[in-house]
């Protein structure tokens, strides 16, 4: 197979990138199959479990279906990869780590590069076979190639061949480069739609996020890529003085020795809407006399 004529790409809902493929607990094995069985792995953590994927750096990232990735190395029934869209200090490539290799799958790039895409909106969308029967329940901002359109449903390709996405759920767009940049104002208004989502250590879904998941999949609804991290994110953009904050900008939060630990999104008139925390959901906060308004350290802005 000529490597250069296709590319990798995730094959199952959301696929956790792991640290190392020893890295798994035996509870985390739903969330390891094809398909993943995400809701069962989620339901089963307790938050001493969950808490332990950030703790024992357990976990580094996810991917969402049909999300490209380069293929570094594979070693038994895993492979090593680079998460491209999830750009990092680990990697010039972007986000390094390990995923189950029957989660990913090789498909054509010119097949899957050619067409407009369909962006899930919503927060999660049933992909449906030629009967109407669910497939998979995608997250928010999957995408997907669509080979053809009507007035209620899209045909879409898959790395298993094509399905169908309701017409309401998607929005369709020349390409992932074409979504349209939006105001900080919308950026804010996105993250409304998941207040109290339970947290989730390395989450980059709808069925949970980190707080750099959150504010990093916030701004791609909205038009900009940004880097994966909280400490990454904090270094790029346009600095912002913390008494000239606009509505969208990123709120950053560090230690006494300085080691940047959160982010979060500025909702104006000192609001901030972030992921918190295992155990906690996304919620709307006012700073002033927080442990964040000690903590503030730093501001930046990707919108315009």
């Amino acid at each position: 197979m000529n490597e250069s004529n296709h590319m990798w790409i995730c094959n199952v809902a959301v696929s956790t990138i792991w640290t190392e493929p020893n890295s798994p607990r035996e509870i985390d094995e739903p969330g390891l199959h094809e398909p993943a069985n995400i809701h069962q792995w989620y339901n089963a953590l307790t938050t001493d479990k969950r808490r332990d994927l950030c703790d024992l750096n357990l976990v580094q990232s996810q991917l969402l279906y049909g999300e490209e990735v380069i293929v570094d190395e594979i070693e038994g029934d895993w492979a090593k990869i680079i998460a491209i869209n999830q750009p990092s200090k680990k990697d010039a490539r972007g986000y390094p780590g390990w995923v189950p290799l029957k989660q990913l799958k090789q498909v054509e790039r010119e097949a899957w590069s050619y067409f407009p895409i369909a962006l899930i909106t919503s927060k999660t969308a049933a992909l449906m076979d030629h009967h109407n029967e669910t497939i998979l329940d995608l997250s928010f901002l999957t995408y997907l190639p669509v080979v053809d359109q009507h007035e209620q449903m899209v045909k879409a390709l898959t790395p298993e061949g094509e399905a169908w996405l309701n017409r309401h759920d998607v929005a369709i767009f020349p390409s992932y480069d074409d979504i349209p940049k939006q105001t900080g104002q919308a950026i804010v208004e996105s993250g409304h739609e998941f207040l109290e989502l339970p947290y989730f250590w390395g989450g980059m879904s709808a069925f949970g996020y980190d707080c750099s998941g959150f504010t990093y999949n916030m701004h791609k609804a909205n038009g900009y890529q940004i880097p994966r991290d909280a400490s990454d994110q904090a270094k790029a953009g346009e600095h912002v003085p913390l008494n000239h904050l606009e509505i969208g900008d990123l709120l950053f939060f560090a230690f006494e020795n300085g080691h940047i630990h959160h982010v979060g999104l500025y909702a104006g008139n000192e609001y901030m809407i972030h992921s918190p925390s295992t155990g906690k959901g996304i919620e709307m906060i006012h700073v002033p006399g927080t442990k964040y308004e000690k903590e503030l350290c730093v501001a930046r802005r990707y919108h315009t």
